[in-house]
């Protein structure tokens, strides 16, 4: 396309030059063909940061789900040391030693409230991994949004390049028919 739009400027040139005609100027670049640049320019660096919050996010989900499975094995030990707990509690109670009765209660106590903190982790692990995944749902399709912005802007670019060079040949056709009425 380049090399045609080339090749077709050089032989307007050419054949201005051999008729004793200077090269018609052309026509600025209109502001919306700049804009419509600048817009594609957004478009993308809006992508790229999109993109880029997404492997963010799915990272952060990652660690979360780490997170949430060391915390689903920290209850299953504190289960399991409860229940121990329990065992020697009724070992003791039935060898009549209330010292040890006593300790054991104190270690199902401890136990249950590291049960329940584990238990709060856990479930704002799970409220953050909603929201890590709600991100990644939203930056795909904002991701979706933009390509679809850049694909029209990319569309009003070519249209208006179009009309340029449409401008650009009826100026050159103006100047030729003047220059032949002389």
């Amino acid at each position: 396309m380049r090399r045609t739009l080339t090749a077709s400027a050089v032989l307007l040139s050419a054949s201005l030059f051999s008729f004793g005609q200077t090269i018609p100027s052309q026509a600025p670049v209109s502001s919306a063909t700049q804009a419509d640049r600048k817009d594609l320019r957004h478009d993308r660096r809006d992508i790229r940061h999109d993109r880029r919050d997404i492997r963010s996010d799915r990272r952060d989900l990652n660690q979360d789900r780490r997170e949430r499975n060391g915390d689903r094995r920290e209850i299953r030990a504190d289960k399991a040391d409860v229940r121990q707990d329990r065992r020697e509690l009724r070992q003791d109670i039935r060898n009549g030693d209330t010292a040890a009765a006593a300790k054991e209660r104190a270690d199902i106590r401890a136990d249950r409230k590291d049960l329940k903190s584990d238990h709060h982790d856990l479930r704002s692990d799970r409220r953050d991994l909603r929201h890590d995944r709600r991100d990644v749902h939203t930056d795909r399709r904002d991701i979706r949004h933009d390509k679809r912005d850049l694909h029209h802007d990319r569309k009003d670019l070519r249209g208006d390049r179009r009309e340029d060079r449409r401008d650009l040949r009826e100026v050159s056709y103006d100047k030729r028919k003047a220059h032949s009425k002389k």
